[in-house]
């Protein structure tokens, strides 16, 4: 007897379903935010696409990689934004595209882009979602990046890479956390 591979939807579910925290309580090991904060145990999942109307800067080694107020962040329970920029918003000769791929059960099928400048290149850098699914059209226009190793700011707040090598977003100083990505972090 062969096993049978599961339809589709099946996985997708059960990739959803794994999730325990989905933004309705914050754990007992959640900061309390302070004043001004926003605790990203309070974002939703699945995530929740926000118009981010503050301007997003990129620069990398003295060059502007892009600069917008029409981005979309991606506000998903443990984790800080990530922000979608606007291909128009961005200076594409500097983004080559980058091998490798993966899938994300919200956003879907993700594409690499490298980021180059002469002899300098930061690899799979960046990435998008050209055709992403049901619920995340709002980022099929647009990238996001790596924060480690460029110069990035929402709304002139500094803002560093979100803890691990694997996820993409933005720690500024107005969220409270702990962020997904952080030693002990795997299950949540």
């Amino acid at each position: 007897m062969t096993a049978k591979t599961p339809p589709p939807d099946t996985w997708l579910q059960a990739a959803r379903d794994q999730w325990v925290w989905r933004g309705q309580a914050r754990p007992h090991f959640a900061e309390a935010p302070k004043a001004g904060q926003l605790s990203v145990w309070d974002f939703p999942r699945p995530p929740r696409l926000a118009p981010e109307p503050r301007e997003v800067r990129i620069v990398w080694d003295g060059l502007l990689v892009a600069c917008s107020t029409r981005s979309v962040r991606v506000l998903e329970t443990a984790h800080p934004p990530t922000y979608y920029i606007p291909w128009d918003d961005v200076a594409r000769e500097l983004l080559r595209p980058a091998p490798g791929a993966s899938f994300c059960e919200w956003k879907g099928p993700a594409r690499y882009w490298d980021l180059v400048h002469g002899p300098k290149r930061l690899p799979s850098h960046a990435w998008s979602y050209p055709q992403p699914m049901a619920g995340a059209q709002a980022l099929a226009d647009g990238v996001a990046f790596y924060a480690h190793g460029l110069s990035c700011s929402v709304g002139g707040l500094p803002a560093r890479a979100q803890p691990g090598g694997f996820y993409g977003g933005w720690v500024t100083p107005d969220l409270a956390g702990p962020f997904k990505g952080e030693p002990g972090s795997e299950a949540w």
